[in-house]
């Protein structure tokens, strides 16, 4: 009975999660006897509450792949730091040929993004943003780029302490309360 219920528990933790694939390729090998044939997965995994993991699998058969992925992005979760349901300030990163520029948006816009990108945002929790990519379209690439921006993301609160300035000054001007 014991058994089942933390199996219940961990069923029920899994799905609080949200999984989206975002690219599946088939990839060859050259051996001997001419081509062997694998599937390569790229997966993000993310709470839509600022924590957000992206994993890759290979293997022959896609459901493997895909249960690879899925398993190293959950492992590989990371915080994000987010300003209600933007970004904090704008950021810019480059992962190999792929470069990607993420700026605030206010309330209402939404997610002004594609692909890998917008797979990544959206996991992380992020409603309201501007996006653009640059260089290289390798869906991969952007998509551990966009990573990469995210963790370059700083609280307001700290980098206020570390300006020695109020917190309200570093906020974009919709966030900044009247009166």
């Amino acid at each position: 009975m014991a058994r089942r219920d933390q199996q219940n528990r961990n069923d029920d933790k899994a799905d609080e999660f949200d999984e989206r694939v975002v690219d599946i390729s088939r990839v060859a090998k050259v051996i001997k006897g001419g081509r062997r044939f694998a599937f390569r997965t790229v997966v993000v995994v993310g709470d839509n509450k600022g924590h957000v993991g992206i994993g890759v699998g290979k293997s022959r058969a896609v459901p493997d792949a895909l249960r690879k992925a899925s398993e190293h992005a959950r492992k590989r979760m990371k915080p994000v730091i987010l300003a209600g349901t933007t970004i904090p300030h704008e950021v810019s990163a480059r992962f190999s040929g792929a470069q990607v520029l993420l700026k605030p948006a206010s309330p209402g816009t939404g997610v002004i993004a594609a692909g890998g990108m917008r797979a990544v945002l959206e996991a992380a929790g992020v409603h309201d943003i501007l996006t653009k990519s640059l260089g290289s379209a390798n869906v991969l690439n952007v998509v551990y780029a966009t990573m990469e921006a995210l963790a370059q993301l700083k609280s307001p609160d700290t980098e206020a302490v570390r300006r020695g300035k109020d917190a309200k000054d570093l906020m974009p001007f919709w966030s900044k309360k009247n009166g």
